[in-house]
């Protein structure tokens, strides 16, 4: 037994190693898409590629294969014994990646986003587009490299929400696409006609900051654990469960953007936040998929900062930052206008319902370009047309059309789906939430400790010890279900537009 102590010692020692490495990795990645003056990308984007091919070679290593073989089903420390299998499915996974494509990889992924983001302010795809190829081309090698079943585009799934599969997406996804595309039909055709138009008016950055750092106090984001920056592109970022940034972008003509945009990225902390800290040091202290994280932040956005109850009882504290103007708002007339269905271009802006159809044009796109069914260079186009076909609205040019998002600059291929799935989940989690907390009273209440600590008990506090499906069904009593979500937004816009 004292073997198997002094073996778990040393494991736990040489996974702090590794996030020294980590860390240091994730707070270059912030800077990037910070602060980062434009001339110091390529020198940071070696120094990433350096670290990060120093973790790849510990998490491959022979010392790594020994701490497994030495303690996986020998050690009864849970957290250990959950860590070796971590480790375990990262070792197998990133031995079959050879250590110079690995670094290439990661170095591509920095000057990509680097490049994307002179791209998106140019509104010129073709700038961004031999990097993109590349990335795609990697993502190609990765995951035939790691062995799939059925579809490639599985094995980059697996990255983000283990269990999922092309099957289980392609079974969902046209059940709610045909149930949003006729609620929005339905919508398009009440004479109940919601304004936006009282929402058009100068709210200056400092005050948008303010009713927002209001707002996520209340829901518990800990800014001494934390901080909030601007950004092209809004994320939340963990350096280590003591240290979760937000960032935002802001639109001083419409404070929609950044005020809900903060209250999801929040939702987002929220979980790494109050990840169980006897997890701290162990690759188990995050989130335990990319689904269940935007099931949080959704919740929070939609679920909570959408909510009528909500709008009743802070209308007060939104007119104590707001302009002057809006004191001579209707408080109904501007709940609506928060809830108004109108398809957008910008997914980050769109609305509840038609939120998800945004996510499915780009899991189509990614899927064939994995799939080798479409090119690159073809993405603009083909972009425009699913957009016009799913949300009858056709970009003007690539900034507001295929340049909008960053993930795909960050060689983040599989992604996307987590945004719906997310969705989906989260209106899981409403529904039983529901069934032992009076949520719009607790709302109203302006203390949302009840409803975080709900959380906390039943996803945050287990980080990467369960699985995101078991998750699900350790918290709902069943799998994934879309009818929830069907049921949720059928129902609020039933009462908002009259149908």
């Amino acid at each position: 037994m004292g073997n198997i102590k002094e073996m778990e010692d040393a494991f736990l020692e040489y996974l702090n190693e590794q996030n020294a490495l980590r860390e240091a990795i994730t707070l270059i990645h912030w800077d990037l898409r910070t602060n980062i003056p434009k001339k110091g990308v390529e020198q940071r984007s070696e120094v990433v590629g350096y670290l990060s091919q120093k973790l790849h070679q510990m998490q491959v290593s022979d010392q790594m294969k020994h701490f497994i073989d030495e303690l996986n089903g020998k050690t009864e420390n849970e957290i250990i014994q959950k860590s070796v299998e971590e480790c375990l499915e990262t070792y197998e996974k990133n031995r079959k990646i050879p250590e110079a494509e690995y670094k290439e990889f990661v170095m591509l992924q920095s000057k990509s986003e680097a490049v994307w983001q002179e791209a998106r302010e140019k509104a010129d795809f073709s700038l961004f587009q031999p990097y993109l190829e590349k990335l795609v081309d990697f993502n190609k090698k990765f995951a035939n490299y790691w062995g799939y079943e059925e579809n490639i585009y599985d094995a980059l799934l697996n990255n983000y929400e283990p269990g999922v599969t092309v099957k289980t997406l392609d079974d969902v996804f046209p059940k709610v696409r045909q149930a949003l595309t006729d609620l929005l039909q339905k919508i398009q055709q009440s004479q109940v006609k919601p304004s936006t138009d009282l929402l058009q008016t100068t709210f200056p950055k400092k005050d948008q900051e303010a009713l927002s750092i209001e707002v996520i106090k209340r829901m518990g984001y800990d800014f001494d654990a934390g901080r909030l920056d601007d950004t092209i592109h809004p994320f939340e970022i963990t350096i280590n469960l003591n240290d979760v940034r937000i960032t935002t972008r802001y639109d001083e003509e419409d404070f929609r953007t950044a005020v809900f945009g903060i209250i999801h990225e929040a939702g987002h902390a929220l979980y790494e936040q109050n990840i169980n800290k006897d997890l701290e040091g162990t690759p188990l202290a995050t989130g335990t998929s990319m689904g269940i994280h935007e099931s949080q932040s959704l919740f929070w956005e939609n679920f909570l900062g959408r909510n009528k109850e909500f709008w009743e009882s802070h209308f007060e504290l939104f007119k104590e930052h707001a302009p002057s103007y809006f004191n001579e708002v209707d408080l109904k007339d501007f709940y609506h206008a928060v809830n108004v269905v109108q398809p957008s271009l910008i997914r980050i802006e769109a609305d509840e319902l038609t939120y998800p159809l945004h996510i499915m044009v780009r899991y189509e796109l990614e899927k064939a370009l994995i799939n080798g069914e479409i090119e690159v260079k073809d993405l603009p186009q083909l972009w425009n047309e699913k957009m016009e076909q799913y949300l009858g609205v056709k970009p003007s040019n690539d900034r507001e059309g295929v340049l909008q998002d960053i993930h795909w600059a960050g060689g983040d291929f599989g992604y996307f789906p987590s945004y719906a799935l997310g969705y989906m989940y989260a209106a899981q989690f409403n529904n039983k939430l529901r069934e032992t907390v009076d949520v719009d009273e607790v709302i109203r209440s302006g203390d949302f400790s009840a409803i975080r600590e709900w959380f906390t008990n039943h996803i945050h506090q287990y980080g990467k010890m369960k699985k995101p499906l078991e998750i699900i069904k350790d918290v709902t009593g069943e799998g994934l279900n879309p009818d929830y979500l069907i049921q949720y937004l059928t129902e609020k816009y039933k009462d908002i537009y009259k149908f």
